[in-house]
């Protein structure tokens, strides 16, 4: 079982990889026994804004090249996915929206664990995020990882990947949501099959 870590934000500056950082280093300690763990960084795509004539989910004869072609092959190989997304203007970040529009079926019928940050712990983002990863036939797992306060430079998060307060109960969540995240991929692996 593959698990994909999807980085959902590309700006200059961004604390979205350091989120990823701790939770491929959570993911790689609690669930490797289990999961193979790979990073999909939206920064290494050069995805341009979406402007197919055709919805791609009812476009048969779709043929994507380039940049698209290798995100949607690096997602289609995953049976469960961790999109982290930064909280931009009470929703998700514009280029991870951009990202979701380019997918068909790559992602139909597989488990979903949303990461986010921001204003208020990213919780408008989730909800934002729960109701587009639906639209593509993912299936979210019940429980969100939403970190409050400042991520990066002396924030929530240490440059290593670590959290600066243990006791926040942060850890156990993700820790949680991962496991859960194995269970609802497995099984809709079992599924689909």
């Amino acid at each position: 079982m593959n698990i994909a870590i999807i980085i959902g934000s590309t700006r200059s500056g961004r604390a979205t990889p350091l989120v990823g950082k701790w939770v491929e280093q959570t993911a790689q300690k609690s669930i490797s026994d289990k999961a193979t763990i790979s990073v999909i960084d939206l920064a290494d795509y050069d995805l341009p804004l979406f402007d197919e004539p055709i919805s791609p989910k009812y476009n048969p004869d779709r043929q994507s090249e380039g940049d698209v072609k290798k995100f949607l092959d690096d997602l289609l190989a995953a049976d469960g996915y961790v999109f982290i997304t930064p909280e931009y203007n009470h929703s998700v970040s514009g280029v991870l929206k951009n990202a979701i529009d380019y997918i068909a079926f790559e992602t139909n019928k597989k488990a979903a664990l949303i990461v986010a940050h921001g204003g208020m712990g990213g919780v408008r983002a989730t909800e934002h995020l729960r109701n587009i990863l639906s639209e593509l036939g993912l299936v979210t797992t019940p429980v969100a990882v939403n970190l409050s306060g400042m991520v990066a430079m002396g924030g929530i998060i240490e440059n290593d990947g670590s959290l600066t307060n243990k006791e926040s109960g942060a850890q156990g969540m993700l820790e949680g949501a991962l496991s859960d995240l194995v269970w609802y991929s497995a099984a809709l692996s079992s599924a689909r099959e």
